[in-house]
């Protein structure tokens, strides 16, 4: 039995028709940048997401880093984030001249430990990003009681996490603004890149799209200097015809993360915790082993069987040469996201996994350990 990570050519064959109707429209009008299909999506994913705006872009990192110019932030401002991320959550913050500054996870969620946060405010600090590791939400709750409290920006980076709720309330409603990816493999995935912006703040969103669009608001007339970051409108159109199935999509996610918890309880890798207040989208699921020695020996078994995997992540951020080579760095310590180096890998959790393949991943784990 083969069983992939994602299986994305079974998702394009249940959506075929509606899917290629899409890019015969698109390449019959020559209508490739703007209009309806975009506005649309906007549109949609605002009232889907539950806020009052929402912003497309080129990707997800331009999301983050448009988000960035737009709050003011510069050389000089500090960002509390998670070292435990794909690099686009810090390049977005380095980007602007401003200074990353690390806090540690918390074991079985790998998100933000948010009890860690405060003692990581100073008086250069301008904002917090919370990331929504593998589609669960931080705890956004008690992270915006800080905020609210110090004065500070949060900026969700939701980019994993589409349909995920806290305390009811949805990925990328809660804080200041969000972030959101299209790339494929995301659980509302393009043909190719995309991203988005939300928030309830009008002049905030305004301001996004200026940036966005080489900082003008009037077709050859430039109050400042912004860049160019679009989503066309075929990815728009893809992802129109996908987005009333995500709910569907995440629910079956979320029935195969299930059964991995109840089949693998005792097993002697760590599983994924949800917490009783989130409501998970599952964009990963992911496990650690032992050790990095272990998880490889496992990754290989796994791959030997057919079955498809990958380490998420192999090396915290605050690791990172961008870093380290730098003269003057001083590598905080930060024990569970380093525990997590080399030692943590997803297994297959996608849309339409069947009962079958679930058991087969187990089956070759469990003979594995």
């Amino acid at each position: 039995m083969k069983v992939p990570l994602l299986d994305l050519p079974g998702q394009y064959q249940a959506l075929k028709s509606e899917l290629d109707q899409v890019w015969f429209e698109v390449m019959s009008s020559a209508g490739f940048i703007g209009g309806a299909r975009v506005k649309t999506l906007e549109e949609q994913v605002a009232q889907y997401c539950e806020v009052q705006h929402a912003v497309s872009c080129a990707n997800g990192t331009d999301a983050l880093m448009i988000i960035m110019r737009a709050l003011g932030i510069g050389p000089g401002d500090e960002i509390i984030t998670t070292p435990f991320t794909f690099w686009a959550t810090v390049e977005c913050i380095t980007s602007v001249g401003a200074t990353p500054v690390f806090v540690d996870i918390e074991p079985g969620t790998y998100n933000m430990n948010v009890s860690l946060v405060e003692a990581a405010i100073t008086d250069r600090t301008k904002a917090i990003i919370p990331v929504h590791i593998f589609g669960q939400c931080v705890d956004m709750h008690r992270l915006m009681q800080i905020a609210s409290e110090r004065g500070l920006y949060v900026v969700e980076d939701a980019c994993q996490a589409i349909g995920a709720r806290h305390y009811g309330n949805m990925a990328g409603s809660m804080g200041t603004i969000a972030a959101f990816s299209f790339f494929p493999s995301k659980n509302l995935g393009g043909a190719g890149d995309g991203g988005i912006i939300t928030t309830n703040d009008q002049a905030l969103a305004a301001r996004c799209r200026k940036i966005a669009g080489h900082g003008t608001s009037k077709k050859y007339f430039h109050d400042e200097f912004g860049q160019n970051s679009r989503l066309d409108a075929l990815q728009a159109g893809i992802l129109l015809v996908k987005l009333p199935h995500l709910d569907e999509w995440n629910e079956q996610r979320r029935t195969a993360a299930k059964s991995y918890g109840n089949l693998l309880e005792g097993c002697g890798l760590d599983l994924p915790e949800e917490r009783p207040h989130n409501k998970a989208a599952y964009h990963l699921y992911v496990v650690k082993a032992k050790s990095a020695a272990q998880a490889e020996r496992l990754m290989g078994h796994l791959k030997d069987n057919d079955i498809g995997t990958a380490l998420y992540y192999p090396l915290a951020l605050h690791e990172q040469q961008a870093f380290t080579k730098n003269p003057g760095y001083v590598k905080p310590h930060l024990p569970v996201a380093q525990s997590c180096n080399e030692r943590t890998f997803a297994i297959p959790c996608f849309p339409g996994i069947t009962r079958d393949q679930v058991n087969y991943v187990v089956d070759v784990l469990e003979s594995a350990l």
